[in-house]
């Protein structure tokens, strides 16, 4: 029999032909690595406004990729995805979707709101399917842990969508750093001027009318019952603690990739922080234990790494809170990119950088050094984020290297998670006291657990809503 006949037959035969599905997916045809008639990834989307949008989006102009399946709990923002993907069928509960749908899926898109991140991916890897999970990949330490863990344990493609991973900065800085023009990095310091959402608030008391286009319960997910409320969806949620991870969780992974890719960074041993405090009145300092404060800096501390000497010192600024300017950087020189930066200190040098990681350069600016590239950059850099996971998706796992598998990303993210928990020990008050705003957080590692301050290991693992637990041994 003819190949030509032989997939003939054996697609007429299908179940997938038989649901009218004209797009076959990779694994269907032939397992992990197989090529498709198409040669195409299928992609499913969960979160496809906003971000989410934009990513499907991009996976799509790779060329190498099909939109079947978009999944979104809101039909305004999932809008636009639905008139550029007529063809893609639509719904709203994920897992109904993944129920449905998962044989004729190869890979899936998570951009949704962070604390849904992990019972999501999770669900889409334990089909054994590719993930490509925006920033931050978890709401919990715990839960980083998990898809961490479950990468390998899947073997499916991981990437998280911190683009600047793939820009040519962090490779750039690295092959200057190992060519030892900076000496032995020990103190690095990353800021950012978000949060741009309310921060340092009160829950609205007022609730509100659920518009018709969204499902709340299914927006809700893992966290706590509470009423609908004005100026959450789609956006502002990032500021409240049952959600979101503040500007730690939105721009952490993008500028923390740096130190983490150049240093070989993993696991933070201790973290302390201090917050900026609001007050309601004179002398009286408001307490909003459900939001994010409006400014923190966090201090972690890592043991000698793959490329250290001795443990680093990472500084962490958000708010518009600054470190002072090096030295070597002019009086009129931008600091980072003015409202974000990074800033590697050697004992022979420093590095500078933006956000992503773009324009690194070596301080003083007039420094010119010529070495040796040594890493292989990525076609389209930040924007070639997209097709190099499609491609590593179609090569099969462990084929081809992407730029931040949860390998990587998971570590980096548990980092910027355990500064949230110094900055919520450090926001939390006690009998009328603030205990944990003059502690340092020693952290065991292997137990996952601050060993000094109880009272913050509730946010290591959140409770989760009944009925959407996260499932998952270690």
């Amino acid at each position: 029999m003819s190949k030509n006949n032989s997939r003939r037959d054996f697609i007429k035969n299908s179940a997938i032909a038989a649901a009218g599905i004209s797009i076959v997916p990779r694994h269907v045809l032939g397992g992990t690595g197989f090529t498709a008639p198409s040669d195409k990834l299928v992609v499913a989307g969960i979160g496809v406004g906003g971000k989410g949008e934009s990513d499907i989006k991009s996976f799509h102009d790779s060329g190498k990729a099909d939109i079947a399946f978009l999944c979104d709990v809101d039909d305004r923002r999932a809008a636009n995805s639905r008139k550029r993907f007529p063809k893609a069928k639509y719904y709203k509960d994920y897992r109904e979707m993944l129920d449905k749908e998962h044989k004729n899926i190869d890979a899936v898109s998570v951009s949704t709101p962070d604390h849904n991140h992990a019972i999501q991916a999770l669900a889409a890897m334990q089909l054994g399917k590719h993930v490509y999970v925006q920033k931050p990949l978890a709401h919990d330490v715990w839960e980083a842990r998990v898809l961490t863990d479950a990468a390998k344990k899947y073997k499916v493609v991981t990437q998280m969508g911190n683009q600047g991973a793939s820009n040519d900065g962090p490779r750039q800085a690295r092959e200057w750093y190992e060519a030892g023009l900076i000496g032995n990095v020990h103190t690095v310091y990353c800021w950012t001027d978000r949060p741009v959402w309310p921060q340092g608030i009160s829950w609205p008391t007022q609730k509100a009318n659920v518009p018709a286009e969204l499902n709340w319960d299914l927006w809700l997910g893992t966290a706590p019952q509470k009423d609908f409320v004005d100026k959450l969806v789609p956006f502002n949620w990032r500021g409240w603690w049952d959600y979101g991870t503040g500007a730690l969780g939105d721009m952490g992974c993008h500028l923390l990739e740096v130190p983490f890719s150049v240093l070989g960074l993993t696991y933070v041993q201790d973290v302390q922080a201090s917050v900026g405090s609001v007050y309601v009145d004179e002398f009286k300092r408001g307490y909003f234990p459900e939001s994010c404060p409006p400014s923190s800096h966090a201090t972690m501390t890592f043991p000698k790494a793959a490329r250290t000497t001795g443990p680093v010192t990472l500084h962490w600024m958000d708010g518009g809170i600054q470190p002072a300017r090096p030295e070597e950087l002019g009086p009129n020189e931008i600091f980072g990119d003015g409202g974000n930066g990074i800033l590697l200190i050697g004992d022979k040098g420093k590095i500078l950088a933006d956000t992503y990681g773009e324009n690194a350069r070596l301080l003083p600016t007039s420094r010119k050094e010529n070495v040796a590239l040594k890493y292989e950059r990525v076609p389209g850099a930040a924007g070639g984020h997209y097709a190099q996971w499609v491609e590593a998706c179609i090569a099969g796992y462990g084929k081809k290297e992407v730029s931040a598998p949860f390998e990587i990303s998971g570590p980096l993210t548990e980092a910027l998670l355990m500064a949230n928990l110094a900055i919520r020990g450090a926001d939390l008050r006690v009998d009328g006291r603030y205990p944990g705003r003059s502690l340092k957080l020693l952290w065991d590692n292997e137990n996952m657990k601050v060993t000094n301050f109880d009272v913050v290991n509730q946010f290591v693992k959140r409770n989760y809503r009944q009925g959407w637990d996260v499932k998952y041994t270690i």
